[in-house]
């Protein structure tokens, strides 16, 4: 297997609100280029070459705290495509303190903090998008949201091949 291609770090959901996120990206993202399931990007390009530091660092991050608290917030227009946003000052927290480990080493898009959202649709036309966006916006409500841990991944240009999954078990809060 190829280790040299970039890691993707992402947020894990509780089954259930995984169960949910992948149903909708599975009915309204294109077919043809679908081939994830719904995740939530902390980070898209981390060097190969760290893979054993940044295991560590994920290793000590849920060893050290607790579940983060978090909400689904919003539903978010995305120009050609839909997403929900969510709310977790613990998992920004988390990811602010893993970037300023890993400082020097990011991409731009990683230098910046995300804002963490979980994409349903994307690459449709501006119409597509805006009509799923008033659809899914008018009946949707706020609600609590499970983020149970942190995943690694290499990205190969297709599917993401797996590294390793990794739950909060700690008792720290992250602020």
């Amino acid at each position: 297997m190829d280790t040299n291609a970039p890691i993707i770090m992402t947020a894990l959901m509780g089954d259930t609100d995984f169960a949910w996120a992948n149903r909708l990206r599975q009915q309204y993202f294109p077919p043809e280029r679908n081939f994830l399931d719904a995740h939530i990007t902390l980070f898209h390009h981390l060097p190969p070459h760290m893979l054993p530091e940044i295991k560590q660092r994920v290793k000590d991050m849920v060893a050290t705290f607790a579940r983060p608290e978090a909400s689904l917030s919003d539903v978010m227009h995305l120009g050609k495509g839909v997403a929900y946003q969510i709310d977790c000052a613990g998992l920004a927290s988390i990811r602010d303190e893993l970037a300023e480990n890993f400082a020097g080493m990011l991409t731009p898009q990683d230098q910046a903090r995300p804002r963490l959202h979980i994409t349903v649709q994307n690459k449709v036309t501006p119409a597509e998008s805006k009509a799923l966006y008033q659809e899914l916006a008018a009946k949707f409500e706020p609600r609590p949201f499970i983020i149970k841990g942190l995943g690694l991944y290499y990205y190969r240009g297709g599917p993401w091949d797996e590294i390793g999954r990794y739950s909060f078990r700690g008792t720290e809060l992250s602020s």
